[in-house]
């Protein structure tokens, strides 16, 4: 059993206890990672659910490799941490039957430091941190591309970009691919790093201090997974129903107001 392997099922361990019994219907596991995704269920999920009779069991993970397995595995209902094109690519490598339920108000990635106070101070030897699993990397050499610090070959696909459709390292840069957990903590050495919302935010972190922010991408909002085989059941209708809800955008409206609104509450706004 690898190390990832390990941590699965000293994760899973601490809810057996409440998905092993018969299931009830009503009893949910959701998975999320630590941050604002997970307080979208505590803030607005939750509550919604469990007016309808709905018990709630919230596990939150530190990686993007666990959920899915464990969502897989049937030790959760859902999970809520990733956007289509990670569930898409991990889903097709492990083999897994996941499938997308719902798309979630998600927060852009963005370009931190705490050594400079603006991105005009990069030069040559500059270090730069950024995710070093393929769909979130390429949204960071994307932005650098947009920067003008590097320059990405001609066509090349901005979904699929790796360090080698680098063309030009305009601005000598140096480049430090790090799990995406790690980054919050490599401000205290790189110049610049790129940190997903959820751990930016996780770690005290606000999307007011960030030097630059990504304009989102439908291909990077983020999303409520299930297992394929459940997309159907009642519990699924009502979660999806819970995220759908004017309940739910007005908790958005006070908790999550920096963040990009799924094109379902744009639309209920405009009611």
């Amino acid at each position: 059993m690898n190390t990832r392997r390990t941590l699965l099922v000293a994760t899973l361990a601490a809810v057996i206890s409440f998905s092993a019994q018969a299931k009830d219907p009503k009893e949910l596991v959701i998975g999320t990672s630590s941050g604002p995704y997970a307080d979208q269920v505590k803030l607005g999920i939750k509550p919604i659910l469990e007016k309808q009779g709905y018990k709630i069991k919230l596990v939150e993970f530190n990686d993007y490799i666990q959920p899915n397995f464990a969502l897989a595995e049937g030790s959760l209902d859902a999970n809520v941490f990733q956007h289509i094109v990670y569930l898409t690519k991990f889903s097709a490598d492990h083999k897994l039957a996941l499938s997308e339920l719902v798309k979630i108000p998600t927060a852009p990635i963005a370009i931190y430091s705490k050594k400079h106070k603006t991105l005009n101070d990069v030069k040559e030897g500059t270090t730069v941190a950024l995710p070093n699993d393929p769909t979130n990397q390429a949204r960071a050499l994307v932005l650098l591309d947009q920067l003008a610090w590097i320059k990405l070959k001609p066509n090349t696909d901005p979904i699929k970009a790796s360090e080698k459709d680098i063309a030009v390292n305009l601005k000598k840069i140096k480049l430090l691919p790090l799990e995406a957990a790690q980054l919050p903590r490599s401000l205290q050495d790189a110049d610049y790093a790129f940190v997903n919302s959820n751990y930016a935010l996780a770690s005290g972190l606000k999307l007011k201090e960030a030097l630059i922010t990504e304009k989102i991408s439908p291909n990077y909002i983020n999303l409520v997974a299930i297992r394929t085989a459940d997309k159907d059941k009642q519990f699924a209708k009502d979660l999806a129903a819970a995220y759908r809800s004017r309940e739910f955008l007005a908790v958005t409206n006070k908790y999550f107001a920096d963040y990009a609104k799924t094109d379902y509450q744009l639309a209920l706004e405009k009611q």
